[in-house]
């Protein structure tokens, strides 16, 4: 089977003035006012595995079953209101397209609809909101759309997926994924992104808290003891709990770059070589380089989940938004 046709000019990435460093559009994107005001979504839960549910936010235009629909998935202890989330909803809205903003297990206020953690690896709750939306709906097309986290979970499902994917799916993007977790971790750890781990591991120890007084008995709070570091915490806690040998072995099984080879959906991939924390070892950038039907995207600047450029009359600045949805739209 051939390789399937796939944009490729994707515009030059251009960051805002003043705003050229990783960090600054990584910060400058989550802390700038945006002020989106989306319409009431239809909400779901969606059942992903025994006794765990999702909660997902559906948007859908009048011809829902005919309009492609994107299924977009967070970042680390990020949710559908996550400010890319929005962003990228509100542009697949305006062009047409249906858009169900997926929260992870646990993510967006919904810790007492599953006794589990969520992790990285859960390719297989998207792949279950893939399939109880085409069946509740009818839909015709499926786009996945994943940001950090969300971008390595939605490559790893079109990898696994290979050419056995649904016949409703049609492509799949990816922004700023942490696609290689091993290298990723070893990355935030460094002094000068130190505040972002601890702010990773601050949210996720109050997680397992509050697991932990809703599932008694469940968890055993002096794990986080002594954590100090992300792989810390994925040792003690998410191997522990989520059947993984260790923090090694979980960062090998869930990370995407083990299985992109296999992607057979037309994929864009974009990736900042400033992101502060994620980083793509020249190992998987071959693999998506040698892949005929990925784009891969590296640039200069954006800083993780930022890509803040010039804003226009009709141009919110944010890139990656736009490439993504106008990839989408061109197929």
């Amino acid at each position: 089977m051939s390789a399937p046709q796939i944009p490729t000019d994707v515009p030059p990435f251009h960051p805002r003035r003043g705003l050229r460093t990783g960090h600054l559009q990584t910060l400058a994107s989550q802390f700038l006012a945006r002020g989106i005001r989306l319409p009431v979504p239809d909400e779901r839960l969606i059942t992903v595995a025994d006794g765990v549910q999702v909660l997902c936010q559906c948007h859908w235009q009048q011809d829902r079953a005919g309009a492609l629909t994107v299924v977009i998935v967070h970042g680390l202890e990020g949710s559908s209101e996550s400010q890319y989330v929005v962003g990228t909803t509100a542009k697949a809205l305006a062009v047409g397209m249906n858009v169900v903003r997926m929260n992870m297990r646990n993510c967006g206020r919904t810790d007492h609809l599953s006794p589990t953690l969520y992790h990285s690896g859960l390719s297989s709750d998207v792949g279950e909101v893939v399939r109880a939306i085409v069946g509740q709906e009818k839909l015709s097309r499926i786009a996945l759309l994943g940001f950090s986290m969300g971008g390595n979970i939605v490559l790893k499902l079109a990898g696994e997926w290979g050419r056995e994917a649904p016949p409703e799916a049609r492509a799949v993007a990816a922004v700023s994924p942490a696609l290689d977790l091993a290298a990723s971790a070893a990355a935030l750890h460094l002094w000068r992104n130190r505040i972002y781990e601890l702010f990773f591991l601050w949210n996720l120890k109050r997680r397992v808290r509050q697991k932990a007084r809703l599932f008694a008995g469940r968890y055993d709070l002096a794990r986080l003891r002594r954590l100090h570091s992300l792989r810390d915490f994925d040792d003690r806690v998410t191997a522990f709990y989520c059947g993984f040998e260790s923090a090694e072995d979980y960062y090998e099984r869930a990370s995407a770059s083990r299985v992109i080879a296999g992607i057979s959906l037309p994929a864009l991939v974009v990736h900042a070589l400033d992101d502060p924390f994620i980083r793509i070892t020249p190992e998987a950038r071959q693999k998506l380089l040698a892949n005929a039907c990925i784009r891969y995207v590296e640039t200069e600047h954006g800083g993780h989940c930022g890509f803040l450029g010039p804003r226009g009359d009709e141009d919110d600045g944010r890139w990656a938004e736009r490439a993504v949805v106008e990839f989408f739209r061109r197929l």
